[in-house]
């Protein structure tokens, strides 16, 4: 029980100096609650030489609600279903355009750098949500801890770079930066967009979806 307390712990300090940094957004951004904790528990796992496999039973409690929280995702789409209907093409154009360059990026640049084998095949379903990247990781013939870390590392850093990146390119429509968001990041990046509207996480919800949907089919026809 120990693992799961502080594992709540390292999330609800991360959501406490999010509201307490308001006015210091790039200190905000940096100290995502999910990040955090990432690190946090990380760190711990390290200095007291604890067994992943001994952490993830110790937590299994909190991973039975993943599935619950991406069924929710859907919520924000039913509400504003038709906006969405009407703009299908952008999105779907948007979205599939965005992965695919994400799956180009994580299979062409690990070879370019020399990456193991293992590491190559375990990028290649970064651009995917985490659940999905371990299902795939039996077709591609990656380490399934490894391709699981790799998304959900993608998802954080895409959470934490994409916003202000966007808004640097001058990108302000919510349904462009929520299916950018939900393309790149994942659960992470649509639990992001909905800090900036419920448009903006409704697009990135069906980004995110659109991303699984990609990356099943490209893994699939690689064979």
């Amino acid at each position: 029980m120990i693992w799961f307390a502080l594992t709540l712990l390292a999330f609800a300090l991360g959501v406490v100096l999010q509201l307490r940094l308001q006015s210091r957004p790039l200190l905000r951004t940096l100290l995502n609650p999910t990040l955090l904790a990432t690190v946090l528990v990380g760190i711990l796992l390290l200095l007291t030489r604890t067994p992943y496999d001994t952490y993830t039973r110790a937590t299994e409690f909190i991973s039975a609600f993943l599935a619950p929280a991406v069924v929710a995702l859907a919520v924000p789409l039913h509400r504003l279903r038709g906006l969405l209907a009407r703009q299908w093409r952008a999105l779907l154009l948007g979205g599939a355009a965005g992965t695919l360059a994400g799956v180009a990026v994580d299979t062409l640049l690990p070879r370019a750098l020399g990456l193991s084998p293992d590491a190559q095949r375990a990028l290649t379903t970064a651009p995917a949500t985490s659940p999905v990247a371990l299902q795939l990781a039996d077709i591609t013939g990656a380490t399934p801890a490894l391709a699981a870390t790799l998304a959900v590392l993608s998802g954080l850093l895409g959470a934490l770079i994409l916003p202000a990146f966007l808004t640097r390119l001058g990108v302000r429509h919510p349904l462009a930066r929520g299916i950018a968001l939900g393309a790149v990041a994942h659960g992470i990046g649509t639990a992001r967009a909905r800090e900036e509207g419920e448009l903006t996480g409704a697009a990135s919800s069906i980004g995110m979806g659109l991303a699984a949907l990609v990356v099943t089919l490209v893994v699939a026809l690689r064979g």
